[in-house]
Parts: structure tokens; sequence; C-alpha cells
């Protein structure tokens, strides 16, 4: 009956129910469009509000208050008895010449009270930098220099707008009669925002306007440099006996299933794994990048011999018939066509890892590089930490001004993973062969 139904419709109704299937078909595929532009577009949303609150706050980190002062050098506060005894000029009261200086600023202050709460407008760390500059020239001492000096924590966060002036005193962390001598130097011109040095340059410190990222730069640079210089030699090598030279076998296929199983495994295992056999066993030191480099190394392996002989995979079987056909050996023939033809997808994967290294935190943690080390350091056995344990750190503490530094931080390690991607579009383009 339903055939005898179909063979009376007229081919205009044939035609409609066509179109209506038709409509109904691309009306889904449309459907199917704006499902996946709209993940997309939420997903860019996103990314974009990430970086935008990562910038927004960290950019001030790149910026730090500071304070213009005419600072005299007294000789009877630095050198009393004129022998320039290095010992005196490191021990001299340098805060005393702050005080001075900003007295001079504000004669109308009287008062252990007042001039305490006057003093600490200016940050700690201003004596210090005076007592270098004197011990690097002691000819200065007698003369008068000016000199822009870090102002505090409080003053930094009031000059950048994050405390609001409107607040009761009582709930802000500077008063109001600073409130008003800052006023007084800022029409002076003598108050302003310059580029933070510091930040840039120094180590890391309790107090946020003397933070710096340099030292977990530096620590970062050398546990990355000895983790490529250990990682890739030996992934390489082994991408290469597994897919060209190893007999197909359990043993091989054990290896196999365990090079992808340790891709999967988190990575705070490793850092089990080095704080028992690195310091544990072989007593290397903790919180060296030496140390930091190696667990790094065992992370960062199963991603690059899977991606090597994913690259080796790639090359096509022609290439080693005609080698082989032309007479040359396995050896020669894996080392002078197929290598240099996976060689761009090799160094891929070197990035990928690199940057998956780089980001990690967890296994340094466990080799003890979350301690607060100042000094920066010299070689791969000196104490150091990393800018993912920087980041950590910073993130931790209470003060208010560590927020632009964490944010800061961030910024300088989305940096360094830019630069390394670009470093691996250049190196596959540079290596790079058609066939």
């Amino acid at each position: 009956m339903s055939n005898t139904n179909k063979s009376r419709r007229t081919p205009a109704e044939t035609q409609a129910i066509v179109e209506r299937s038709l409509r109904r078909r691309y009306w889904a595929e449309r459907r199917f469009r704006m499902y996946g532009f709209a993940a997309v577009t939420a997903g860019m949303a996103f990314l974009v509000y990430l970086f935008f609150v990562i910038f927004s706050n960290g950019i001030g980190a790149f910026q730090q208050t500071q304070v213009r002062l005419s600072i005299y050098y007294d000789p009877q506060i630095i050198d009393p008895s004129g022998n320039r005894n290095p010992d005196d000029l490191q021990a001299a009261d340098y805060q005393a010449l702050i005080r001075t200086a900003l007295k001079a600023k504000f004669p109308e202050v009287e008062g252990r009270a007042a001039t305490r709460e006057l003093t600490r407008l200016v940050s700690g760390s201003g004596a210090f930098a005076l007592q270098k500059r004197v011990t690097a020239d002691p000819t200065l001492i007698g003369t008068t220099e000016v000199r822009w000096l870090l102002a505090s924590d409080a003053v930094d966060l009031f000059q950048k707008g994050h405390i609001d002036r409107k607040l009761p005193e009582a709930e802000r962390p500077i008063s109001d009669t600073q409130v008003a001598w800052l006023d007084k130097l800022r029409d002076e011109g003598v108050l302003a925002l310059k580029f933070n040095k510091t930040f840039v340059t120094g180590g890391d410190s309790r107090e946020p306007e003397n933070a710096g990222i340099w030292g977990a730069v530096v620590g970062s640079f050398y546990m990355l440099l000895l983790t490529v210089l250990l990682s890739f030699p030996i992934g390489v090598a082994t991408a290469i006996y597994l897919e060209e030279f190893a007999r197909r076998n359990r043993w091989t296929d054990l290896i196999e299933v365990n090079i992808n199983n340790l891709a999967a495994v988190p990575s705070i295992v490793f850092g089990l794994l080095g704080l028992a056999v690195f310091i544990g066993f072989f007593g290397l030191p903790r919180s060296a990048p030496l140390v930091g480099a190696m667990v790094l190394t065992l992370l960062t392996l199963p991603t690059i011999i899977i991606a090597s002989r994913a690259a080796l995979k790639a090359v096509p079987p022609s290439i080693r018939e005609a080698a082989l056909g032309m007479g040359a050996s396995k050896i020669q023939t894996v080392a002078h066509h197929v290598l240099p033809l996976a060689m761009p997808g090799m160094l891929t994967g070197t990035i990928i890892g690199m940057a998956r290294a780089l980001g990690e935190s967890a296994p340094l943690l466990m080799i003890g590089m979350v301690a607060f080390i100042v000094d920066i350091p010299k070689g791969i056995t000196d104490a150091a930490t990393a800018l993912p344990v920087q980041v950590f750190l910073w993130s931790d503490s209470p003060e208010r001004g560590f927020v632009e530094k964490t944010s800061g931080a961030i910024i300088v390690l989305l940096a360094f993973l830019v630069v390394m991607n670009t470093t691996a579009v250049i190196l596959r383009k540079r290596f790079e062969r058609r066939w």
C-alpha cells in the first residue's frame, strides 16, 4: 500500500519532500556551525579576559614610586674618624642621612613619633642603596647628591591609586598626615612613578617594593638549559632505536607502554623521585638548578620520545628504500636521510616539552626550590628558585604589593613561552625539507 502511495506522488510533491529534507539538513549544518563558533568565541573571550586581568594587574610591577632627595653624606655620621675604614663605612647609620633629607623638606616636623612617620615614606632599602654607593666611592663623603630612592610599599600603592584616600584613616595603611606630605612632594615634582629596575634586576625580598624577578629568571634559565642538554640527545636516541633498530617483541612493547604511561604520570611523582634518588641517595644539594634539571628531564623525556617517534614515522618509507638501494647502511640511512627530515618534528616536540617544564612547579617544590632565596645564583649548584615557584610564593604573600609582583612574574613567564614557541617555529622552518 505504501509503495502504491509513493508511486502516486506527483513530481511536485516529491520535489517538495526533498526540499524539506534538504532544508532540515542545511539547518542542522548551520546550527552545528553556530555551536562551534559560539564555543570558539566563548573560549577566546575567556582567554582575552584572562590576559586582560593579568596585564592590568601586572603592568604596575614594572613601575615603582620613587622620591627625589638631596642627600648630604655627612662625614660626622658616615666616617667620624676620617680613616675611610671599609668596616666603618658599612656600619654607618645611613638611615640618618635619609631622615635628615626628609626633615629638610618638612622642617615643621618635630618629635620622634612624627619623624618616624615621615621616615616611613621611604623604603628601608634606601639606606642599603646609600651604603653601597658610599662604599663603592668614598669620595662622596662630605658632598651632596640628588638621588631617587624607592618609596615604601604603602606609598607606592597610594600613588598608583590602590589605596582610596576617602577611606577613614583607620582603614588604610597611610595616615592623613602622610597623605598631606605626599601631596606636597607630588606638587613639587619629587614624587613620581619610574621604571622599576629592581623588579627586573633584583632577587626576592620580604618587602614588595624590593622584590625582583631576576633570581627566578636565572634559575629557570639554568634549569631549562641543562634540561635541553640532557633530555634532547637521550630522547632522540631512544626514539631512533625504538623506531629504526629495535626488534618488535614483548620487551619493546613493554617499553613503549611504559613510555606512554610515563607521559601521563602527575608531575609531583617525578618530584618525589628526584627527592628520593638525587637528594636522598646521591646527596646532591637541595634547591639547585642541577637537581631541578634532572627532575625536569625525567618529566620531559616521554614527551620528546613520543614526538620524535612520530616525526620518524612521518618520513616516507621510500626515502629509506632509496638510500638502502644505493648501498647505504642502516646507520647511514638513518643519520644522513631519515634524521634530517624528522628533525623539525623532533625540535617541535622538544620545545613543547621545554614549555611544559618551564611551567611546572610541583616537582620543584618537592626538591626544596620553594625556599626564600635572595641572592642571584652564580652556577648550577647554587640555591635558586624558578619562575613558576616564584609566582606561587608571591601569590601566597599577604601584602597587597605582591599582587602586582605576581602578575608581573606571570607576564615574564608568558614572555619566556612566546620566545620558546617562536624559536620552535624558526627552527622548524630552517630545518624543514620537502619530499
